[in-house]
Protein backbone atom coordinates (compact mmCIF):
# COMPACT_ATOMS: atom_id res chain seq x y z
CA UNK A 1 0.00 0.00 0.00
CA UNK A 2 2.79 2.38 0.77
CA UNK A 3 4.28 2.33 -2.77
CA UNK A 4 0.83 3.00 -4.16
CA UNK A 5 0.30 5.99 -1.90
CA UNK A 6 3.68 7.38 -2.83
CA UNK A 7 2.97 7.10 -6.54
CA UNK A 8 -0.40 8.81 -6.04
CA UNK A 9 1.20 11.70 -4.19
CA UNK A 10 3.75 12.15 -6.94
CA UNK A 11 1.02 12.13 -9.56
CA UNK A 12 -1.05 14.68 -7.67
CA UNK A 13 1.97 16.95 -7.24
CA UNK A 14 2.77 16.71 -10.92
CA UNK A 15 -0.86 17.47 -11.78
CA UNK A 16 -0.84 20.50 -9.48
CA UNK A 17 2.26 21.85 -11.17
CA UNK A 18 0.67 21.37 -14.58
CA UNK A 19 -2.48 23.20 -13.44
CA UNK A 20 -0.42 26.07 -11.95
CA UNK A 21 1.61 26.46 -15.15
CA UNK A 22 -1.62 26.40 -17.16
CA UNK A 23 -3.13 29.12 -15.01
CA UNK A 24 0.02 31.24 -15.28
CA UNK A 25 -0.02 30.81 -19.04
CA UNK A 26 -3.71 31.64 -19.21
CA UNK A 27 -4.07 34.80 -17.10
CA UNK A 28 -2.16 38.07 -17.73
CA UNK A 29 -2.61 41.80 -17.06
CA UNK A 30 -2.05 44.84 -19.26
CA UNK A 31 -0.82 48.06 -17.61
CA UNK A 32 -2.29 51.53 -18.16
CA UNK A 33 -1.00 53.32 -21.28
CA UNK A 34 -0.02 49.94 -22.66
CA UNK A 35 -1.69 47.70 -25.22
CA UNK A 36 -1.32 43.95 -25.75
CA UNK A 37 -0.98 42.33 -29.18
CA UNK A 38 -2.24 38.72 -28.98
CA UNK A 39 -1.08 36.16 -31.53
CA UNK A 40 -2.54 32.67 -31.95
CA UNK A 41 -0.10 30.16 -33.31
CA UNK A 42 2.07 33.09 -34.55
CA UNK A 43 -0.76 34.92 -36.33
CA UNK A 44 -2.24 38.23 -35.18
CA UNK A 45 -5.50 37.64 -33.35
CA UNK A 46 -6.51 40.71 -31.37
CA UNK A 47 -5.46 43.81 -29.41
CA UNK A 48 -6.22 43.88 -25.71
CA UNK A 49 -6.50 46.92 -23.47
CA UNK A 50 -5.37 47.53 -19.84
CA UNK A 51 -6.79 45.01 -17.36
CA UNK A 52 -6.90 41.24 -16.67
CA UNK A 53 -7.14 38.95 -19.69
CA UNK A 54 -7.18 35.22 -20.53
CA UNK A 55 -5.09 33.42 -23.13
CA UNK A 56 -5.60 30.00 -24.63
CA UNK A 57 -2.76 28.02 -23.07
CA UNK A 58 0.03 26.93 -25.41
CA UNK A 59 -1.84 28.44 -28.37
CA UNK A 60 -1.75 32.17 -27.80
CA UNK A 61 1.03 34.58 -26.80
CA UNK A 62 0.92 38.30 -25.95
CA UNK A 63 3.31 41.19 -26.78
CA UNK A 64 3.09 44.53 -25.03
CA UNK A 65 3.19 47.91 -26.83
CA UNK A 66 4.09 51.08 -24.90
CA UNK A 67 1.72 53.96 -25.73
CA UNK A 68 3.60 56.62 -23.73
CA UNK A 69 5.35 59.60 -25.35
CA UNK A 70 8.98 58.82 -26.16
CA UNK A 71 11.87 61.04 -27.09
CA UNK A 72 14.73 60.40 -29.48
CA UNK A 73 17.73 62.72 -29.81
CA UNK A 74 19.96 62.98 -32.86
CA UNK A 75 22.84 65.17 -33.98
CA UNK A 76 23.04 66.00 -37.68
CA UNK A 77 26.22 67.38 -39.26
CA UNK A 78 25.69 69.37 -42.43
CA UNK A 79 27.09 72.28 -44.45
CA UNK A 80 25.42 75.63 -44.94
CA UNK A 81 25.16 77.53 -48.22
CA UNK A 82 28.26 79.59 -47.33
CA UNK A 83 30.34 76.42 -46.73
CA UNK A 84 30.26 76.34 -42.93
CA UNK A 85 29.93 72.94 -41.27
CA UNK A 86 27.53 72.88 -38.33
CA UNK A 87 26.21 70.34 -35.85
CA UNK A 88 22.41 70.48 -35.43
CA UNK A 89 20.99 68.61 -32.41
CA UNK A 90 17.37 67.52 -33.00
CA UNK A 91 14.99 66.22 -30.34
CA UNK A 92 11.96 64.29 -31.62
CA UNK A 93 8.98 63.43 -29.41
CA UNK A 94 6.74 60.71 -30.81
CA UNK A 95 3.91 58.41 -29.74
CA UNK A 96 2.12 55.35 -31.15
CA UNK A 97 -1.36 56.21 -32.41
CA UNK A 98 -4.00 54.40 -30.43
CA UNK A 99 -5.94 53.36 -33.52
CA UNK A 100 -2.82 52.19 -35.39
CA UNK A 101 -1.22 49.84 -32.88
CA UNK A 102 -1.17 47.04 -35.46
CA UNK A 103 0.82 49.16 -37.96
CA UNK A 104 3.25 50.42 -35.32
CA UNK A 105 3.94 46.90 -34.04
CA UNK A 106 4.28 45.04 -37.34
CA UNK A 107 5.45 47.57 -39.96
CA UNK A 108 8.55 48.99 -38.23
CA UNK A 109 11.17 46.86 -36.54
CA UNK A 110 13.32 49.77 -35.27
CA UNK A 111 11.24 52.97 -35.23
CA UNK A 112 14.01 55.20 -33.82
CA UNK A 113 16.33 54.27 -36.68
CA UNK A 114 13.66 55.14 -39.25
CA UNK A 115 12.93 58.45 -37.48
CA UNK A 116 16.64 59.25 -37.44
CA UNK A 117 16.90 58.60 -41.19
CA UNK A 118 13.96 60.87 -41.95
CA UNK A 119 15.39 63.61 -39.68
CA UNK A 120 18.74 63.47 -41.49
CA UNK A 121 16.97 63.59 -44.84
CA UNK A 122 14.88 66.60 -43.83
CA UNK A 123 17.77 68.57 -42.32
CA UNK A 124 20.04 67.90 -45.29
CA UNK A 125 17.26 69.08 -47.59
CA UNK A 126 16.86 72.47 -45.89
CA UNK A 127 20.08 73.70 -44.23
CA UNK A 128 22.41 73.53 -47.30
CA UNK A 129 20.13 76.09 -48.98
CA UNK A 130 20.63 78.61 -46.17
CA UNK A 131 23.61 80.67 -45.07
CA UNK A 132 24.87 80.41 -41.51
CA UNK A 133 23.07 83.57 -40.43
CA UNK A 134 19.85 82.44 -42.12
CA UNK A 135 20.14 79.06 -40.40
CA UNK A 136 20.21 80.79 -37.00
CA UNK A 137 17.35 83.07 -37.99
CA UNK A 138 15.16 80.25 -39.33
CA UNK A 139 15.79 77.72 -36.55
CA UNK A 140 12.11 77.52 -35.66
CA UNK A 141 11.20 77.25 -39.35
CA UNK A 142 13.56 74.27 -39.71
CA UNK A 143 11.88 72.61 -36.70
CA UNK A 144 8.44 73.06 -38.27
CA UNK A 145 9.62 71.68 -41.61
CA UNK A 146 11.19 68.60 -39.97
CA UNK A 147 8.04 67.94 -37.92
CA UNK A 148 5.77 68.32 -40.95
CA UNK A 149 7.78 65.89 -43.07
CA UNK A 150 8.20 63.39 -40.24
CA UNK A 151 4.52 63.49 -39.34
CA UNK A 152 3.47 62.90 -42.95
CA UNK A 153 5.81 59.92 -43.26
CA UNK A 154 5.50 58.28 -39.84
CA UNK A 155 1.69 58.50 -39.61
CA UNK A 156 1.44 55.70 -42.19
CA UNK A 157 3.46 53.52 -39.79
CA UNK A 158 1.21 54.30 -36.83
CA UNK A 159 3.35 56.99 -35.17
CA UNK A 160 2.38 60.55 -34.26
CA UNK A 161 5.21 63.12 -34.22
CA UNK A 162 4.42 65.58 -31.44
CA UNK A 163 7.50 67.79 -31.75
CA UNK A 164 10.73 67.91 -33.73
CA UNK A 165 12.84 70.56 -32.03
CA UNK A 166 16.11 71.95 -33.39
CA UNK A 167 17.60 72.62 -29.97
CA UNK A 168 20.83 74.29 -31.12
CA UNK A 169 23.07 75.17 -34.05
CA UNK A 170 26.72 74.56 -33.27
CA UNK A 171 29.30 75.80 -35.80
CA UNK A 172 32.99 75.00 -35.60
CA UNK A 173 34.87 76.61 -32.71
CA UNK A 174 37.00 78.74 -35.08
CA UNK A 175 33.88 79.94 -36.92
CA UNK A 176 32.24 80.87 -33.62
CA UNK A 177 35.34 82.80 -32.53
CA UNK A 178 35.41 84.61 -35.90
CA UNK A 179 31.72 85.52 -35.55
CA UNK A 180 32.38 86.92 -32.07
CA UNK A 181 35.33 88.95 -33.41
CA UNK A 182 33.17 90.38 -36.21
CA UNK A 183 30.45 91.32 -33.75
CA UNK A 184 32.98 92.92 -31.39
CA UNK A 185 34.52 94.90 -34.27
CA UNK A 186 31.10 96.14 -35.40
CA UNK A 187 30.21 97.23 -31.89
CA UNK A 188 33.59 98.97 -31.54
CA UNK A 189 32.94 100.80 -34.83
CA UNK A 190 29.52 101.96 -33.61
CA UNK A 191 31.04 103.09 -30.31
CA UNK A 192 33.80 105.01 -32.17
CA UNK A 193 31.21 106.73 -34.36
CA UNK A 194 29.19 107.67 -31.28
CA UNK A 195 32.30 109.08 -29.57
CA UNK A 196 33.19 111.01 -32.75
CA UNK A 197 29.71 112.51 -32.94
CA UNK A 198 29.90 113.45 -29.26
CA UNK A 199 33.32 115.12 -29.76
CA UNK A 200 31.99 116.93 -32.83
CA UNK A 201 28.97 118.26 -30.95
CA UNK A 202 31.19 119.31 -28.04
CA UNK A 203 33.60 121.18 -30.30
CA UNK A 204 30.75 122.87 -32.17
CA UNK A 205 29.22 123.97 -28.89
CA UNK A 206 32.59 125.19 -27.64
CA UNK A 207 33.11 127.15 -30.88
CA UNK A 208 29.64 128.66 -30.59
CA UNK A 209 30.28 129.59 -26.96
CA UNK A 210 33.67 131.08 -27.85
CA UNK A 211 32.16 133.08 -30.71
CA UNK A 212 29.42 134.37 -28.45
CA UNK A 213 32.02 135.20 -25.78
CA UNK A 214 34.14 137.10 -28.31
CA UNK A 215 31.07 139.00 -29.48
CA UNK A 216 30.23 139.94 -25.91
CA UNK A 217 33.84 140.90 -25.25
CA UNK A 218 33.79 143.10 -28.36
CA UNK A 219 30.62 144.77 -27.17
CA UNK A 220 32.16 145.27 -23.75
CA UNK A 221 35.34 146.77 -25.20
CA UNK A 222 33.32 149.07 -27.45
CA UNK A 223 31.20 150.17 -24.51
CA UNK A 224 34.35 150.66 -22.42
CA UNK A 225 35.97 152.81 -25.09
CA UNK A 226 32.81 154.80 -25.51
CA UNK A 227 32.72 155.36 -21.76
CA UNK A 228 36.37 156.47 -21.82
CA UNK A 229 35.63 158.92 -24.63
CA UNK A 230 32.63 160.27 -22.77
CA UNK A 231 34.69 160.59 -19.60
CA UNK A 232 37.49 162.38 -21.41
CA UNK A 233 35.02 164.80 -22.97
CA UNK A 234 33.49 165.56 -19.60
CA UNK A 235 36.89 165.93 -17.91
CA UNK A 236 38.16 168.31 -20.59
CA UNK A 237 35.04 170.45 -20.32
CA UNK A 238 35.41 170.72 -16.53
CA UNK A 239 39.12 171.43 -16.79
CA UNK A 240 38.61 174.19 -19.34
CA UNK A 241 35.97 175.75 -17.11
CA UNK A 242 38.24 175.58 -14.05
CA UNK A 243 41.48 176.66 -15.76
CA UNK A 244 40.90 179.58 -18.12
CA UNK A 245 43.17 179.69 -21.17
CA UNK A 246 43.92 175.93 -21.16
CA UNK A 247 43.78 174.40 -24.59
CA UNK A 248 42.53 170.95 -25.53
CA UNK A 249 46.12 169.96 -26.31
CA UNK A 250 47.22 170.85 -22.76
CA UNK A 251 44.40 168.87 -21.23
CA UNK A 252 45.09 165.81 -23.41
CA UNK A 253 48.80 165.94 -22.54
CA UNK A 254 47.96 166.09 -18.83
CA UNK A 255 45.57 163.14 -19.10
CA UNK A 256 48.10 161.06 -21.02
CA UNK A 257 50.83 161.90 -18.51
CA UNK A 258 48.56 160.85 -15.66
CA UNK A 259 47.77 157.56 -17.41
CA UNK A 260 51.47 157.01 -18.03
CA UNK A 261 52.27 157.24 -14.31
CA UNK A 262 49.26 155.07 -13.42
CA UNK A 263 50.58 152.42 -15.80
CA UNK A 264 54.01 152.49 -14.17
CA UNK A 265 52.34 152.14 -10.79
CA UNK A 266 50.42 149.08 -11.92
CA UNK A 267 53.56 147.50 -13.33
CA UNK A 268 55.41 148.00 -10.09
CA UNK A 269 52.70 146.58 -7.84
CA UNK A 270 51.95 143.41 -9.85
CA UNK A 271 53.76 140.16 -9.01
CA UNK A 272 56.35 138.98 -11.52
CA UNK A 273 56.83 142.42 -13.08
CA UNK A 274 60.10 143.03 -14.88
CA UNK A 275 62.53 145.75 -13.77
CA UNK A 276 62.09 149.10 -15.52
CA UNK A 277 64.77 151.84 -15.40
CA UNK A 278 63.34 155.38 -15.30
CA UNK A 279 65.00 158.83 -15.13
CA UNK A 280 65.03 160.06 -11.52
CA UNK A 281 65.96 163.72 -11.91
CA UNK A 282 63.34 166.39 -10.97
CA UNK A 283 62.95 167.51 -14.57
CA UNK A 284 61.93 164.05 -15.75
CA UNK A 285 58.21 164.85 -15.54
CA UNK A 286 58.69 167.91 -17.72
CA UNK A 287 60.61 165.84 -20.28
CA UNK A 288 57.80 163.23 -20.31
CA UNK A 289 55.22 165.99 -20.83
CA UNK A 290 57.30 167.51 -23.66
CA UNK A 291 57.63 164.12 -25.37
CA UNK A 292 53.91 163.42 -25.01
CA UNK A 293 53.02 166.83 -26.49
CA UNK A 294 55.45 166.27 -29.38
CA UNK A 295 53.93 162.88 -30.08
CA UNK A 296 50.43 164.29 -29.82
CA UNK A 297 51.21 167.12 -32.29
CA UNK A 298 52.87 164.67 -34.68
CA UNK A 299 49.81 162.43 -34.72
CA UNK A 300 47.33 165.27 -35.15
CA UNK A 301 47.52 165.15 -38.93
CA UNK A 302 47.19 161.35 -39.26
CA UNK A 303 44.45 160.79 -36.64
CA UNK A 304 42.04 163.58 -37.30
CA UNK A 305 39.20 161.06 -37.53
CA UNK A 306 39.98 159.23 -34.26
CA UNK A 307 37.22 159.23 -31.60
CA UNK A 308 39.58 160.53 -28.90
CA UNK A 309 40.65 163.55 -30.95
CA UNK A 310 37.05 164.34 -31.80
CA UNK A 311 36.26 164.15 -28.10
CA UNK A 312 39.12 166.57 -27.31
CA UNK A 313 38.25 169.02 -30.06
CA UNK A 314 34.49 169.06 -29.55
CA UNK A 315 34.57 171.47 -26.53
CA UNK A 316 36.67 174.04 -28.37
CA UNK A 317 34.39 173.87 -31.37
CA UNK A 318 31.36 174.41 -29.26
CA UNK A 319 33.14 177.27 -27.42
Amino acid sequence: MEPLNTALLVFLAFLAIIILITILKTLFTVRTYTAGVVERFGKFNRIVRPGLHVLIPFAESVYFVDLQVKQAQFSVETKTHDNVFVQIPVSVQYQILDDKIYDAFYKLSAPQKQIESFVFNSILGHVPKLSLDETFEQQSGISIAVKTELDATMSSFGYNILNALVTDIVPDVKVKAAMNDINAAQRAQVAAQARGEADKILKVKQAEAEAQSKALQGQGIAAERQAIIDGLRSSIEHFRESVPGATAEDVMALVLLTQYFDTLKDIGTKAGASTIFLPNNPGAANEFLTQILAGLRGSMGSTTNSPALRAVQSPSTSA
